[in-house]
Protein backbone atom coordinates (compact mmCIF):
# COMPACT_ATOMS: atom_id res chain seq x y z
CA UNK A 1 0.00 0.00 0.00
CA UNK A 2 1.71 3.61 -0.67
CA UNK A 3 2.21 6.08 1.66
CA UNK A 4 -0.02 8.17 3.09
CA UNK A 5 0.61 11.49 1.87
CA UNK A 6 0.99 14.88 4.31
CA UNK A 7 -1.97 16.77 4.47
CA UNK A 8 -0.36 19.76 2.66
CA UNK A 9 0.13 17.44 -0.49
CA UNK A 10 -1.56 18.97 -3.51
CA UNK A 11 -4.90 16.71 -4.23
CA UNK A 12 -3.86 15.80 -7.60
CA UNK A 13 -0.89 14.14 -5.82
CA UNK A 14 -2.59 12.14 -3.19
CA UNK A 15 -5.34 11.23 -5.88
CA UNK A 16 -2.62 9.37 -7.73
CA UNK A 17 -1.20 7.83 -4.59
CA UNK A 18 -4.52 6.90 -3.15
CA UNK A 19 -5.33 5.08 -6.51
CA UNK A 20 -1.88 3.08 -6.57
CA UNK A 21 -3.37 -0.19 -5.86
CA UNK A 22 -4.81 -0.10 -2.67
CA UNK A 23 -7.47 -2.48 -1.82
CA UNK A 24 -9.61 -1.27 1.58
CA UNK A 25 -12.78 -3.05 2.40
CA UNK A 26 -15.60 -1.22 1.05
CA UNK A 27 -16.60 1.02 4.33
CA UNK A 28 -12.63 2.46 5.27
CA UNK A 29 -13.54 5.51 3.71
CA UNK A 30 -16.74 6.35 5.85
CA UNK A 31 -16.80 8.33 8.79
CA UNK A 32 -18.16 7.02 12.21
CA UNK A 33 -19.03 9.03 14.48
CA UNK A 34 -16.77 11.28 16.54
CA UNK A 35 -14.94 10.23 19.61
CA UNK A 36 -16.81 12.81 21.84
CA UNK A 37 -19.55 11.41 21.88
CA UNK A 38 -22.12 12.20 24.34
CA UNK A 39 -22.47 8.77 26.46
CA UNK A 40 -19.50 7.01 25.95
CA UNK A 41 -21.43 3.58 26.00
CA UNK A 42 -22.93 3.75 22.30
CA UNK A 43 -21.82 4.95 18.96
CA UNK A 44 -18.27 3.77 18.86
CA UNK A 45 -16.55 0.56 17.52
CA UNK A 46 -15.10 -1.14 20.39
CA UNK A 47 -15.79 -4.59 21.88
CA UNK A 48 -16.25 -7.77 19.74
CA UNK A 49 -18.37 -7.49 16.77
CA UNK A 50 -21.82 -10.10 16.98
CA UNK A 51 -23.57 -11.49 14.16
CA UNK A 52 -26.78 -11.30 13.86
CA UNK A 53 -30.61 -9.74 14.72
CA UNK A 54 -32.25 -7.56 12.54
CA UNK A 55 -31.39 -3.76 13.40
CA UNK A 56 -35.03 -1.49 14.01
CA UNK A 57 -34.33 2.35 12.27
CA UNK A 58 -37.15 4.54 12.72
CA UNK A 59 -36.89 7.67 10.01
CA UNK A 60 -38.94 11.16 10.03
CA UNK A 61 -39.23 11.20 6.09
CA UNK A 62 -40.41 8.30 3.94
CA UNK A 63 -38.69 7.19 1.04
CA UNK A 64 -39.31 8.97 -2.01
CA UNK A 65 -38.48 6.66 -5.75
CA UNK A 66 -38.27 9.99 -7.94
CA UNK A 67 -35.57 11.01 -5.91
CA UNK A 68 -33.24 7.73 -6.08
CA UNK A 69 -30.49 9.61 -7.70
CA UNK A 70 -30.68 13.10 -4.80
CA UNK A 71 -29.28 13.70 -2.18
CA UNK A 72 -32.71 14.27 0.06
CA UNK A 73 -33.46 14.12 3.43
CA UNK A 74 -33.71 10.23 3.39
CA UNK A 75 -30.57 9.52 3.52
CA UNK A 76 -31.00 5.86 5.47
CA UNK A 77 -31.35 3.63 2.03
CA UNK A 78 -28.52 4.42 -0.48
CA UNK A 79 -25.58 2.90 1.08
CA UNK A 80 -27.35 -0.58 2.69
CA UNK A 81 -28.44 -1.50 -1.18
CA UNK A 82 -26.03 0.68 -3.09
CA UNK A 83 -22.48 1.13 -3.26
CA UNK A 84 -20.12 4.15 -5.23
CA UNK A 85 -16.89 3.86 -7.03
CA UNK A 86 -14.83 5.56 -4.45
CA UNK A 87 -15.38 6.81 -0.53
CA UNK A 88 -13.79 9.66 1.29
CA UNK A 89 -11.96 9.83 4.28
CA UNK A 90 -12.16 12.36 6.71
CA UNK A 91 -9.38 14.29 4.62
CA UNK A 92 -11.47 13.83 1.35
CA UNK A 93 -8.83 11.53 0.13
CA UNK A 94 -10.63 8.88 -1.99
CA UNK A 95 -10.47 5.43 -0.73
CA UNK A 96 -11.42 2.17 -2.76
CA UNK A 97 -14.84 1.05 -3.02
CA UNK A 98 -16.19 -0.87 -6.24
CA UNK A 99 -13.26 0.50 -7.95
CA UNK A 100 -10.13 -0.64 -6.24
CA UNK A 101 -7.21 1.61 -7.88
CA UNK A 102 -7.22 4.42 -10.27
CA UNK A 103 -4.83 7.00 -11.90
CA UNK A 104 -6.05 10.09 -12.68
CA UNK A 105 -3.96 12.13 -16.03
CA UNK A 106 -1.31 15.04 -14.69
CA UNK A 107 -3.56 17.64 -16.59
CA UNK A 108 -6.90 16.12 -15.43
CA UNK A 109 -8.77 15.35 -18.40
CA UNK A 110 -8.94 11.53 -17.37
CA UNK A 111 -9.06 9.02 -15.01
CA UNK A 112 -8.83 5.57 -15.66
CA UNK A 113 -10.22 2.75 -13.17
CA UNK A 114 -9.67 -0.57 -12.21
CA UNK A 115 -12.50 -2.10 -10.68
CA UNK A 116 -12.88 -4.99 -7.91
CA UNK A 117 -13.48 -8.64 -9.62
CA UNK A 118 -16.07 -11.32 -9.00
CA UNK A 119 -18.72 -8.58 -7.56
CA UNK A 120 -22.54 -9.25 -8.64
CA UNK A 121 -25.77 -7.37 -8.20
CA UNK A 122 -28.09 -8.46 -5.78
CA UNK A 123 -30.20 -10.14 -9.16
CA UNK A 124 -26.79 -11.90 -9.51
CA UNK A 125 -25.69 -10.30 -12.65
CA UNK A 126 -21.76 -8.91 -12.71
CA UNK A 127 -20.75 -5.97 -11.88
CA UNK A 128 -18.94 -4.16 -14.93
CA UNK A 129 -17.26 -1.54 -16.45
CA UNK A 130 -20.57 -1.26 -18.56
CA UNK A 131 -22.24 -0.72 -15.13
CA UNK A 132 -20.29 2.87 -14.36
CA UNK A 133 -20.49 3.80 -18.40
CA UNK A 134 -24.30 3.74 -17.22
CA UNK A 135 -24.42 5.26 -13.80
CA UNK A 136 -22.84 8.23 -15.40
CA UNK A 137 -24.78 8.61 -18.47
CA UNK A 138 -27.54 8.06 -16.12
CA UNK A 139 -26.94 11.09 -14.02
CA UNK A 140 -26.87 13.09 -17.11
CA UNK A 141 -30.49 12.70 -17.49
CA UNK A 142 -32.27 15.67 -16.70
CA UNK A 143 -35.22 13.58 -15.33
CA UNK A 144 -33.05 12.31 -13.02
CA UNK A 145 -32.49 15.65 -10.69
CA UNK A 146 -29.34 14.51 -9.72
CA UNK A 147 -27.52 17.81 -8.05
CA UNK A 148 -24.12 16.80 -9.38
CA UNK A 149 -25.12 16.60 -13.21
CA UNK A 150 -22.87 18.88 -14.70
CA UNK A 151 -19.99 17.25 -12.79
CA UNK A 152 -21.10 13.93 -14.73
CA UNK A 153 -21.87 15.93 -18.18
CA UNK A 154 -18.14 16.71 -18.12
CA UNK A 155 -17.34 13.25 -18.65
CA UNK A 156 -17.57 13.03 -22.42
CA UNK A 157 -16.30 9.66 -23.34
CA UNK A 158 -15.42 6.29 -22.40
CA UNK A 159 -12.82 3.63 -23.16
CA UNK A 160 -13.64 0.21 -21.71
CA UNK A 161 -10.73 -2.12 -22.12
CA UNK A 162 -12.13 -5.03 -19.94
CA UNK A 163 -15.28 -6.04 -17.64
CA UNK A 164 -12.44 -4.76 -14.39
CA UNK A 165 -11.11 -1.68 -16.49
CA UNK A 166 -12.26 1.59 -18.10
CA UNK A 167 -11.30 4.74 -18.60
CA UNK A 168 -13.23 8.28 -18.72
CA UNK A 169 -12.16 11.04 -20.27
CA UNK A 170 -13.81 14.47 -19.42
CA UNK A 171 -14.18 17.81 -21.47
CA UNK A 172 -11.92 19.98 -19.15
CA UNK A 173 -10.69 19.34 -15.43
CA UNK A 174 -13.05 19.58 -12.63
CA UNK A 175 -12.17 20.25 -9.01
CA UNK A 176 -15.11 17.84 -7.50
CA UNK A 177 -14.45 14.86 -9.86
CA UNK A 178 -14.20 12.71 -6.97
CA UNK A 179 -17.38 14.06 -5.39
CA UNK A 180 -19.19 12.41 -8.22
CA UNK A 181 -17.41 9.19 -7.22
CA UNK A 182 -18.57 9.52 -3.54
CA UNK A 183 -22.08 10.74 -4.48
CA UNK A 184 -23.00 8.11 -7.50
CA UNK A 185 -25.02 5.18 -6.53
CA UNK A 186 -24.61 2.08 -8.92
CA UNK A 187 -27.73 1.15 -9.96
CA UNK A 188 -28.88 -2.06 -11.82
CA UNK A 189 -29.23 -0.88 -14.98
CA UNK A 190 -31.64 -2.97 -16.32
CA UNK A 191 -34.12 -2.58 -13.67
CA UNK A 192 -33.51 1.25 -13.24
CA UNK A 193 -37.19 2.17 -14.23
CA UNK A 194 -38.22 0.30 -11.67
CA UNK A 195 -35.78 1.78 -9.09
CA UNK A 196 -37.81 5.46 -9.35
CA UNK A 197 -40.77 3.49 -9.01
CA UNK A 198 -39.68 2.20 -5.79
CA UNK A 199 -40.89 -1.11 -7.00
CA UNK A 200 -37.21 -2.75 -7.65
CA UNK A 201 -34.01 -1.56 -5.88
CA UNK A 202 -31.28 -3.87 -7.34
CA UNK A 203 -27.54 -2.61 -6.24
CA UNK A 204 -24.35 -4.47 -5.00
CA UNK A 205 -24.55 -3.06 -1.53
CA UNK A 206 -24.59 -5.36 2.21
CA UNK A 207 -27.94 -5.70 2.10
CA UNK A 208 -31.16 -6.82 -0.25
CA UNK A 209 -34.04 -4.45 -0.77
CA UNK A 210 -37.06 -6.40 0.11
CA UNK A 211 -40.57 -4.64 0.78
CA UNK A 212 -41.81 -0.54 0.77
CA UNK A 213 -44.72 0.18 2.03
CA UNK A 214 -45.61 3.93 1.68
CA UNK A 215 -45.48 6.05 4.49
CA UNK A 216 -45.12 2.82 7.06
CA UNK A 217 -41.96 0.94 6.32
CA UNK A 218 -39.14 -0.58 4.09
CA UNK A 219 -37.22 -3.75 5.13
CA UNK A 220 -34.15 -5.53 3.81
CA UNK A 221 -31.96 -8.87 4.32
CA UNK A 222 -28.51 -9.53 4.29
CA UNK A 223 -26.84 -9.61 1.08
CA UNK A 224 -24.78 -13.46 1.53
CA UNK A 225 -22.94 -12.61 -1.50
CA UNK A 226 -21.85 -9.19 -0.59
CA UNK A 227 -18.06 -8.28 -2.05
CA UNK A 228 -16.81 -7.71 1.74
CA UNK A 229 -16.26 -10.90 3.27
CA UNK A 230 -18.05 -11.28 6.77
CA UNK A 231 -19.85 -8.29 6.16
CA UNK A 232 -22.83 -6.84 7.23
CA UNK A 233 -23.36 -8.41 10.74
CA UNK A 234 -26.66 -7.88 11.02
CA UNK A 235 -28.99 -10.97 9.44
CA UNK A 236 -32.02 -7.35 8.28
CA UNK A 237 -32.89 -4.00 8.99
CA UNK A 238 -36.25 -2.87 8.87
CA UNK A 239 -36.67 1.09 8.77
CA UNK A 240 -40.27 2.67 10.34
CA UNK A 241 -41.53 6.32 9.12
CA UNK A 242 -42.62 8.42 12.35
CA UNK A 243 -43.33 11.78 10.74
CA UNK A 244 -43.41 13.63 14.22
CA UNK A 245 -40.42 14.18 16.39
CA UNK A 246 -42.35 13.41 19.42
CA UNK A 247 -43.08 10.00 18.27
CA UNK A 248 -40.02 8.89 16.86
CA UNK A 249 -37.89 9.82 20.19
CA UNK A 250 -40.67 7.78 22.00
CA UNK A 251 -39.91 4.76 19.98
CA UNK A 252 -36.58 5.20 20.80
CA UNK A 253 -36.73 5.60 24.18
CA UNK A 254 -38.83 2.14 24.08
CA UNK A 255 -36.71 0.53 22.63
CA UNK A 256 -38.65 -0.17 19.50
CA UNK A 257 -35.95 1.37 17.56
CA UNK A 258 -32.20 1.15 17.83
CA UNK A 259 -31.24 3.97 15.53
CA UNK A 260 -33.45 7.30 15.28
CA UNK A 261 -32.73 9.53 11.94
CA UNK A 262 -34.00 13.14 11.70
CA UNK A 263 -34.34 14.38 15.14
CA UNK A 264 -32.69 17.69 15.90
CA UNK A 265 -30.29 18.62 18.81
CA UNK A 266 -33.95 20.23 20.66
CA UNK A 267 -35.57 16.78 19.95
CA UNK A 268 -32.62 14.70 21.47
CA UNK A 269 -32.24 16.64 25.43
CA UNK A 270 -34.41 14.01 27.32
CA UNK A 271 -32.01 11.54 26.87
CA UNK A 272 -29.22 13.90 26.74
CA UNK A 273 -27.90 12.64 29.74
CA UNK A 274 -29.62 9.15 30.11
CA UNK A 275 -26.52 6.15 29.97
CA UNK A 276 -28.74 3.84 28.02
CA UNK A 277 -28.55 6.03 24.77
CA UNK A 278 -25.93 7.71 22.74
CA UNK A 279 -26.02 10.70 20.93
CA UNK A 280 -24.14 10.35 17.62
CA UNK A 281 -22.80 13.36 16.13
CA UNK A 282 -20.42 12.42 12.79
CA UNK A 283 -17.72 14.52 11.75
CA UNK A 284 -19.30 15.25 8.07
CA UNK A 285 -21.34 17.43 9.42
CA UNK A 286 -25.12 17.98 8.29
CA UNK A 287 -25.08 20.69 5.93
CA UNK A 288 -26.87 23.94 7.23
CA UNK A 289 -30.48 25.74 7.55
CA UNK A 290 -30.80 28.83 5.52
CA UNK A 291 -33.83 31.01 4.59
CA UNK A 292 -33.88 31.13 0.92
CA UNK A 293 -34.74 34.07 -1.37
CA UNK A 294 -36.95 34.28 -4.55
CA UNK A 295 -35.34 37.30 -6.39
CA UNK A 296 -37.97 37.36 -8.64
CA UNK A 297 -40.46 38.71 -6.13
CA UNK A 298 -40.49 42.57 -6.54
CA UNK A 299 -38.72 44.19 -4.08
CA UNK A 300 -36.45 41.30 -3.40
CA UNK A 301 -34.53 41.54 -5.95
CA UNK A 302 -32.51 44.43 -4.46
CA UNK A 303 -29.84 42.79 -2.75
CA UNK A 304 -30.27 45.66 0.02
CA UNK A 305 -33.29 44.13 1.37
CA UNK A 306 -32.05 40.28 1.37
CA UNK A 307 -28.97 41.87 3.41
CA UNK A 308 -31.39 42.91 5.91
CA UNK A 309 -32.88 40.16 6.33
CA UNK A 310 -29.62 38.47 6.97
CA UNK A 311 -28.69 41.03 9.40
CA UNK A 312 -32.30 40.71 11.31
CA UNK A 313 -32.00 37.33 11.96
CA UNK A 314 -30.74 36.20 15.03
CA UNK A 315 -28.44 32.83 14.29
CA UNK A 316 -27.25 32.22 17.77
CA UNK A 317 -30.68 32.20 19.31
CA UNK A 318 -31.65 29.66 16.27
CA UNK A 319 -28.65 27.71 17.52
CA UNK A 320 -29.63 27.20 21.29
CA UNK A 321 -33.45 27.12 20.40
CA UNK A 322 -33.85 24.81 17.83
CA UNK A 323 -30.86 23.07 17.54
CA UNK A 324 -30.23 22.57 21.21
CA UNK A 325 -27.00 24.27 21.47
CA UNK A 326 -25.58 21.47 18.39
CA UNK A 327 -23.86 22.93 15.40
CA UNK A 328 -22.48 27.10 14.99
CA UNK A 329 -24.24 30.09 13.63
CA UNK A 330 -22.52 30.98 10.03
CA UNK A 331 -23.30 33.32 7.59
CA UNK A 332 -21.43 31.18 5.04
CA UNK A 333 -22.40 27.46 4.38
CA UNK A 334 -19.36 26.34 4.99
CA UNK A 335 -18.08 23.90 7.94
CA UNK A 336 -14.99 24.47 9.83
CA UNK A 337 -13.22 21.13 7.60
CA UNK A 338 -13.65 23.29 4.66
CA UNK A 339 -11.22 24.85 2.77
CA UNK A 340 -13.42 27.96 2.24
CA UNK A 341 -14.22 28.31 5.44
CA UNK A 342 -12.84 31.09 7.60
CA UNK A 343 -13.99 32.55 10.61
CA UNK A 344 -14.35 36.25 9.16
CA UNK A 345 -17.06 35.08 6.55
CA UNK A 346 -19.19 33.14 9.03
CA UNK A 347 -19.72 36.29 11.47
CA UNK A 348 -19.91 38.38 8.15
CA UNK A 349 -23.90 39.07 9.11
CA UNK A 350 -23.67 39.92 13.06
CA UNK A 351 -27.47 40.25 14.58
CA UNK A 352 -28.19 44.17 13.89
CA UNK A 353 -32.02 45.16 13.80
CA UNK A 354 -30.65 48.61 13.47
CA UNK A 355 -28.35 48.10 10.28
CA UNK A 356 -30.55 45.63 9.03
CA UNK A 357 -33.90 48.85 9.50
CA UNK A 358 -31.44 51.69 7.54
CA UNK A 359 -30.87 49.31 4.83
CA UNK A 360 -34.59 48.49 4.01
CA UNK A 361 -35.13 52.49 4.51
CA UNK A 362 -32.32 52.90 1.91
CA UNK A 363 -33.73 50.47 -0.33
CA UNK A 364 -37.06 52.32 0.21
CA UNK A 365 -39.01 49.18 1.14
CA UNK A 366 -41.91 49.58 3.91
CA UNK A 367 -44.81 47.55 4.47
CA UNK A 368 -43.51 44.28 3.28
CA UNK A 369 -46.04 41.23 3.45
CA UNK A 370 -43.89 38.06 2.12
CA UNK A 371 -44.85 34.40 2.43
CA UNK A 372 -42.28 32.33 4.61
CA UNK A 373 -42.27 28.74 3.42
CA UNK A 374 -41.54 25.83 6.13
CA UNK A 375 -40.66 22.15 5.80
CA UNK A 376 -43.58 20.62 8.57
CA UNK A 377 -40.70 18.67 9.67
CA UNK A 378 -38.75 21.97 11.63
CA UNK A 379 -41.50 24.09 12.19
CA UNK A 380 -38.71 25.94 14.87
CA UNK A 381 -36.86 27.58 12.29
CA UNK A 382 -39.66 29.04 10.60
CA UNK A 383 -41.05 30.53 13.26
CA UNK A 384 -37.76 32.13 14.57
CA UNK A 385 -37.18 33.96 11.06
CA UNK A 386 -41.04 34.85 11.08
CA UNK A 387 -40.35 36.88 14.49
CA UNK A 388 -37.58 38.30 13.95
CA UNK A 389 -38.34 39.50 10.98
CA UNK A 390 -41.85 41.16 12.24
CA UNK A 391 -38.88 43.19 14.80
CA UNK A 392 -37.78 45.11 11.32
CA UNK A 393 -41.26 45.60 10.46
CA UNK A 394 -41.53 42.61 7.46
CA UNK A 395 -44.79 40.62 7.79
CA UNK A 396 -44.89 37.23 7.41
CA UNK A 397 -47.31 33.90 6.71
CA UNK A 398 -45.79 30.87 7.38
CA UNK A 399 -46.47 28.13 4.49
CA UNK A 400 -45.58 25.01 5.61
CA UNK A 401 -44.53 21.73 3.26
CA UNK A 402 -44.31 18.25 3.31
CA UNK A 403 -40.33 17.32 2.59
CA UNK A 404 -41.46 15.33 -0.60
CA UNK A 405 -43.57 18.80 -1.43
CA UNK A 406 -40.64 20.70 -0.29
CA UNK A 407 -38.18 18.73 -2.31
CA UNK A 408 -40.02 19.12 -5.40
CA UNK A 409 -40.83 23.35 -5.16
CA UNK A 410 -37.19 23.49 -4.73
CA UNK A 411 -35.72 21.53 -7.89
CA UNK A 412 -38.90 23.11 -10.01
CA UNK A 413 -38.14 26.56 -8.67
CA UNK A 414 -41.80 27.26 -7.40
CA UNK A 415 -40.89 28.25 -3.96
CA UNK A 416 -42.69 31.47 -2.58
CA UNK A 417 -40.58 34.86 -1.63
CA UNK A 418 -38.71 33.09 1.26
CA UNK A 419 -38.95 30.02 2.65
CA UNK A 420 -36.46 28.10 5.35
CA UNK A 421 -34.64 25.03 4.25
CA UNK A 422 -31.44 23.03 4.65
CA UNK A 423 -28.74 22.03 2.12
CA UNK A 424 -25.65 20.08 1.48
CA UNK A 425 -22.79 20.19 -0.26
CA UNK A 426 -20.77 22.60 1.47
CA UNK A 427 -18.86 19.70 3.49
CA UNK A 428 -17.02 18.40 -0.04
CA UNK A 429 -14.80 20.31 -2.43
CA UNK A 430 -16.70 23.91 -2.51
CA UNK A 431 -17.32 24.28 -5.92
CA UNK A 432 -19.56 21.38 -6.09
CA UNK A 433 -21.51 23.77 -3.79
CA UNK A 434 -22.53 26.36 -6.69
CA UNK A 435 -22.75 24.05 -9.65
CA UNK A 436 -25.12 21.09 -7.78
CA UNK A 437 -26.88 22.13 -4.71
CA UNK A 438 -30.10 23.33 -5.99
CA UNK A 439 -30.21 26.40 -3.64
CA UNK A 440 -27.34 27.46 -4.88
CA UNK A 441 -26.54 26.11 -8.91
CA UNK A 442 -24.75 29.00 -10.92
CA UNK A 443 -26.57 27.37 -13.89
CA UNK A 444 -30.14 27.26 -12.22
CA UNK A 445 -31.13 28.17 -8.85
CA UNK A 446 -34.54 27.86 -6.29
CA UNK A 447 -33.88 31.55 -6.18
CA UNK A 448 -33.90 32.09 -9.84
CA UNK A 449 -30.56 34.35 -8.90
CA UNK A 450 -28.48 34.87 -12.16
CA UNK A 451 -25.23 37.06 -12.37
CA UNK A 452 -22.22 36.78 -14.75
CA UNK A 453 -19.68 37.75 -11.87
CA UNK A 454 -21.26 34.31 -10.03
CA UNK A 455 -20.65 32.54 -12.99
CA UNK A 456 -17.15 33.64 -13.72
CA UNK A 457 -16.23 32.81 -10.30
CA UNK A 458 -18.50 29.39 -9.88
CA UNK A 459 -16.61 28.40 -13.54
CA UNK A 460 -13.01 30.01 -12.02
CA UNK A 461 -13.27 27.54 -8.96
CA UNK A 462 -14.62 24.32 -10.87
CA UNK A 463 -12.28 24.50 -13.83
CA UNK A 464 -9.14 23.26 -11.61
CA UNK A 465 -6.63 20.57 -11.50
CA UNK A 466 -5.48 21.09 -8.21
CA UNK A 467 -8.29 21.77 -5.71
CA UNK A 468 -5.92 22.72 -3.08
CA UNK A 469 -3.64 24.81 -5.32
CA UNK A 470 -3.55 28.50 -4.30
CA UNK A 471 -5.72 29.32 -7.70
CA UNK A 472 -8.24 27.13 -6.29
CA UNK A 473 -7.97 28.47 -2.87
CA UNK A 474 -8.44 32.41 -4.35
CA UNK A 475 -11.56 31.66 -6.28
CA UNK A 476 -13.41 29.66 -2.50
CA UNK A 477 -12.69 33.20 -1.23
CA UNK A 478 -14.07 34.63 -4.16
CA UNK A 479 -17.09 32.46 -3.89
CA UNK A 480 -17.60 33.04 -0.61
CA UNK A 481 -18.03 36.88 -0.99
CA UNK A 482 -20.10 36.96 -3.76
CA UNK A 483 -22.61 34.46 -1.87
CA UNK A 484 -22.22 36.88 1.16
CA UNK A 485 -22.77 39.92 -0.98
CA UNK A 486 -25.41 39.17 -3.05
CA UNK A 487 -27.86 36.37 -0.14
CA UNK A 488 -30.13 35.10 -2.45
CA UNK A 489 -28.93 32.38 0.03
CA UNK A 490 -29.04 33.43 3.73
CA UNK A 491 -27.13 30.76 5.60
CA UNK A 492 -28.02 30.73 9.10
CA UNK A 493 -26.67 27.49 10.91
CA UNK A 494 -24.06 24.96 9.95
CA UNK A 495 -25.40 21.68 11.79
CA UNK A 496 -24.22 18.94 13.43
CA UNK A 497 -25.33 15.10 12.12
CA UNK A 498 -27.01 13.58 14.82
CA UNK A 499 -28.17 10.31 15.22
CA UNK A 500 -29.51 9.12 18.37
CA UNK A 501 -28.98 5.38 19.32
CA UNK A 502 -29.38 3.11 22.03
CA UNK A 503 -26.22 2.53 23.65
CA UNK A 504 -25.24 -1.14 22.33
CA UNK A 505 -25.71 0.09 18.86
CA UNK A 506 -22.06 -0.23 17.59
CA UNK A 507 -20.34 0.64 14.04
CA UNK A 508 -22.24 2.95 12.50
CA UNK A 509 -21.22 5.22 10.23
CA UNK A 510 -21.72 7.75 6.85
CA UNK A 511 -20.07 8.70 3.75
CA UNK A 512 -19.78 12.53 3.11
CA UNK A 513 -23.20 12.80 1.80
CA UNK A 514 -24.46 11.40 4.96
CA UNK A 515 -25.70 8.21 3.62
CA UNK A 516 -25.65 5.60 6.25
CA UNK A 517 -23.10 2.76 6.21
CA UNK A 518 -24.30 -0.35 8.50
CA UNK A 519 -21.47 -2.49 6.91
CA UNK A 520 -19.70 -2.58 10.13
CA UNK A 521 -22.51 -2.42 12.99
CA UNK A 522 -23.70 -4.69 15.24
CA UNK A 523 -25.53 -4.52 18.97
CA UNK A 524 -23.06 -5.02 21.65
Amino acid sequence: MPAVPSLDTSRRTVLRAAGAGAVLLASAGCKSAVDENTNPAGGGSSGTPKRGGTLQIGSMVDFTPALLFTQNSFSVLSRLVFNTLTAYDRNLVPQPQLAKSWQVAPDGTSVTFQLRENVRFHSGRPFTSEDVVFAINNLKEAKRSAQLRATAAVVSDFTVTSPTELTLRLAHPVSNLFDLFEFMIITDRETVEEAVTGKKLIGTGPFVFKTWTPGASLSFSRNPEYFVPERPYFDGVEVRIFPQAESLLSALRSKQIQLASGLSGRDIAPIKSDNQFAIQEFDTGGGATYVGVNVSVPPLQDKRIRQAISYAINRRRIVEQAFGGYGFASSAPWPKSSPAYSEATAKRYPYDPARAKALLAEAGATSLDLPLGFLSTAPAVGQMVQFDLEQIGIKTTLEPMEPAQFQTRLIGQTLPALWTGQHGFAQVHPSTLAVSAYPFNEAKNSSKFSDPGYTEIVQRAWRQVDPNGPVAKAAYQDLSEVLLDQQFVIDLVVLANLHATTSNLQGVAQNEFSALDLDNAYLA
